[in-house]
Formats: C-alpha cells, sequence, structure tokens
C-alpha cells in the first residue's frame, strides 16, 4: 500500500512540473514575439522622415492706389516779411502793439516825440496862410496890370516854397509815427517805451503768414518730373497727423553748379496751424495710379542689380520672377507687367528659396500686414 502512495505522489510531481514548464515556456515564447514585434516594427518604421518643403507665407496681390513722391524735409518761410526801421532819431512816446498781434497795412504801431515837428509844421502853415492872402491881392493887380510880371512871379516863387516847406515838415512829423509797411503778425518788438531810437534803427519785425512757403532743393535729374501747379503735400511732425496741400509755385530757372540742385517753391493752400521756422516734411507728387496692381516691397529679394519675386505656382511650388517696377511708395510696388490680381507671392520665408523650390504655406494674407507667428514656428 505505501508503494501505491509513493506512486501516486511521483505522479503528481511529475504532472505539476510538466504544467510550470508548459506555463514558462509559453511566457517566453510570447515575450520574444513582442520582443520579435517590436523590433521588426521599429525596424519597419526606422526614423520620421523630414519634410523637405520650405515654410513661406504668401499674400494674395490686389489692386489699389499707388503715388510715386519725391521727399525732401525743410522748414517754413514767409515770402512777405519786413523790419521796420526809424526814420527819426526821437525818444519812444507810445507803444501801440506788442508781439503777436496781427496788423493792416499803414496801421500805427509806435508813436515817437513829435512837440518839435508839430512846431515847425504849426509855423510853416501859419506862413504859408499869411503869404497866400497876399499871392490872391497880387494875382489880382496882375491881372489889372498894376503888377510888373517879375513881382508877380517873385511871390509865385515864394508860395512854392512855403508849399514845399510844409511837405517837408509833414513829412518829419509822419516819421514820429511807425506804420506797418504790410499786413502781417508782430513777430518781434525791439524797443520799449522810452528808449531813444536812432534813424534806421530796427524797431519792429512784421511777418505775414498767408505767404507761407517751403523751399526745396531738388536733384536736377528729378526736374523732367516737375511742373508749375504740380501737386504736393505737406506734414509737420510737430502739430500733429494733419496733411497740408500744396502745389508747386515757382521752379528756378537755373541749377546751383555747387550742389547740382534746382530750388522749388511750394505753395501752401491751407496754412492753419503753421508758422515760419516750422519744421515740415515735403512730398511732390510725379505720379499716381488709382487702379495699380500692389506687390508688397517685403516681397522682394534683391540680387545685385535686379529684383526678383517668388510667386506660388500651384500649392506647394514657387517660381522666380524679374521685377519691372513701374512706381512705388514706401510699402508697395506696380509692376509694369507679369503679374495678376489674385496671385499669390511669398513675403517671408523667401531668403532661401529658388525656382521651383517646394514649399508649404503657414501664413497666408489678403494684405501685406504683420508677418505670421506660425512662420517662426514652423521653423
Amino acid at each position: 500500500m505505501f508503494r501505491k502512495l509513493q506512486g501516486s505522489i511521483l505522479t503528481l510531481l511529475v504532472l505539476a512540473l510538466a504544467g510550470a514548464a508548459a506555463g514558462c515556456g509559453g511566457t517566453a515564447t510570447e515575450a520574444r514575439e513582442a520582443g520579435d514585434g517590436k523590433a521588426s516594427s521599429t525596424k519597419a518604421g526606422g526614423k520620421a522622415e523630414e519634410d523637405p518643403s520650405i515654410p513661406v507665407e504668401v499674400v494674395t496681390l490686389n489692386r489699389g492706389p499707388i503715388e510715386a513722391v519725391l521727399r525732401f524735409s525743410t522748414n517754413l518761410e514767409a515770402e512777405r516779411q519786413v523790419s521796420v526801421l526809424s526814420e527819426s532819431a526821437r525818444r519812444v512816446r507810445q507803444l501801440l502793439v506788442e508781439e503777436g498781434d496781427v496788423v493792416r497795412k499803414g496801421q500805427a504801431l509806435l508813436r515817437l516825440q513829435d512837440d518839435e515837428q508839430q512846431n515847425t509844421l504849426a509855423k510853416v502853415e501859419s506862413e504859408l496862410r499869411k503869404v497866400e492872402r497876399e499871392y490872391e491881392r497880387q494875382k489880382r493887380l496882375h491881372e489889372q496890370g498894376f503888377l510888373s510880371e517879375e513881382d508877380f512871379s517873385n511871390a509865385t516863387y515864394q508860395i512854392e516854397q512855403l508849399k514845399l516847406r510844409q511837405e517837408e515838415a509833414q513829412r518829419e512829423l509822419s516819421y514820429t509815427e511807425v506804420r506797418a509797411p504790410i499786413s502781417g503778425t508782430v513777430t518781434r518788438r525791439q524797443v520799449s517805451l522810452g528808449d531813444f531810437v536812432t534813424i534806421n534803427q530796427p524797431l519792429f519785425e512784421l511777418v505775414d503768414f498767408d505767404s507761407l512757403v517751403a523751399r526745396v532743393f531738388v536733384p536736377e535729374r528729378d526736374l523732367v518730373h516737375l511742373h508749375e501747379s504740380q501737386e504736393a503735400r505737406l506734414s509737420a511732425p510737430s502739430v500733429g497727423e494733419a496733411v497740408y496741400e500744396g502745389s508747386i509755385e515757382r521752379i528756378a530757372p537755373v541749377v546751383d553748379p555747387k550742389t547740382g540742385t534746382v530750388k522749388v517753391t511750394v505753395a501752401i493752400a491751407d496754412k492753419g496751424g503753421l508758422r515760419p521756422g516750422l519744421y515740415v516734411d515735403v512730398a511732390l507728387v510725379v505720379a499716381a495710379h488709382e487702379e495699380a496692381l500692389l506687390i508688397p516691397k517685403r516681397a522682394l529679394v534683391y540680387d545685385q542689380d535686379q529684383v526678383f519675386v517668388y510667386r506660388m505656382k500651384g500649392d506647394d511650388e514657387v517660381e522666380r520672377l524679374l521685377l519691372a517696377p513701374r512706381l512705388e511708395d514706401k510699402l508697395n510696388v506696380e509692376p509694369e507687367a507679369g503679374f495678376a490680381a489674385g496671385e499669390r507671392v511669398v513675403v517671408a520665408g523667401q531668403a532661401g528659396l529658388k525656382d521651383g523650390a517646394k514649399v508649404r504655406v503657414v501664413g497666408a494674407r489678403t494684405d501685406d500686414s504683420a508677418p505670421a507667428d506660425e512662420l517662426e514656428a514652423a521653423r
């Protein structure tokens, strides 16, 4: 019986060991299969292939206005400005205007002491009235034949001399009242009450603000684009963003041989807020097109003396085209030919492009605004 029990135990042990071996074998096999599958997958996939296309941003071409301008900077000048000088040596008795006052031509600005001139004029006029009465009496006698021709001529000469003295006395008196020679604004007062002034001493500066002009000096090569009455625009950074309309009033007939420039005078239509000496930017409009095809300057690629643009050819390829500019402003260029509205051109990412290069568009716009942030991220 004991032998039977031992045989049963041995049989159970053999069965248990066989089951364990079978379990271990299955696990190892699965592990090997999993490992082989992973290896096969890695081998099949390898390293992910890099996209060879170049990220670019494009803009769709549209039509719009464009102007070609010549730009200059200068200071405004008044064509009518005068220095008012004293014509008499006297003391200042009365000041009638101050700096900033607007005056009319002929308006009194200042009065000097005039007692002496008043007395001189009064004496001359009194003597003249007396002589005129005597002259009338002698004239009647001459007409009646009771006065010789010589005596009448002497009487005539005497009255003429007195009239000349009267005019001189009136003129001397007028010098004591200083008047404005032009209409304008008092920009400077150079004397004070009680000052003794001398002949030809400056008293006031007057400026006619309505005569403000801008004078610019244009290179002689650009003269072919200019003519009188041509449109101009002015802006003054110190007074805001207002744009002032103007036109070319005069073009000097000679070229300065030292600078190779010609003086051009620009008249200003509305001068509100402007004043002499103000710094302004001047734009002379030499050409303008209302419905021009506009290529952003951001799209231009310079190669030596030529300018190129990369235009999209399909969805993933570009072609390099030579650009012949017709007009240009600060932001855009109008081409002579070769482009059409609705076409797309590269405005960012074109630095490393070649004709026929493969690209992928990561930023597309219908205007030339700031570059897309995704372009930098794509790199």
